[in-house]
């Protein structure tokens, strides 16, 4: 399994990466440099804040994809870790593992995406002091 999703995955997906654009909507807007740290940007997107906290919702936002989900998890926790770690028994483990997945493979490109939809300039003199 590459980046590629089933078909029927995409709209999760999809979801995911809006979610992801509209925190670093509500991020910049109160902290435009955190843009300037994607990686930091999305610690704090999929990492200290949850996409879903409760066992119902999360069990409902799977659905029928719970394998699809648990698959694409075990493949990319085995090629960056070489072992698994996500608990399968926790629905809200599963579904937060797989919003990190998706975050961790898009966090660059969709606050470079952020940057060229809303115009956004950053001080040269900031910058050159990095």
């Amino acid at each position: 399994m590459t980046t590629e999703y089933p078909q029927n995955m995409e709209a999760k997906v999809a979801e995911i990466k809006a979610y992801i654009l509209n925190r670093i909507e509500e991020i910049a807007d109160y902290n435009l440099e955190k843009l300037q740290e994607p990686h930091d940007m999305g610690n704090e997107i999929y990492n200290i804040d949850y996409y879903i906290v409760g066992t119902y919702q999360a069990k409902q936002w799977l659905g029928t994809d719970v394998f699809e989900v648990i698959e694409a998890i075990k493949y990319y926790e085995q090629s960056e870790f070489g072992e698994v770690h996500t608990d399968f028994s926790s629905p809200k483990a599963v579904v937060n593992m797989f919003v990190y997945i998706i975050g961790d493979r898009n966090i660059y490109d969709l606050v470079q995406q952020y940057i060229d939809d809303n115009n956004v300039v950053f001080d040269l003199e900031d910058m050159e002091e990095e």
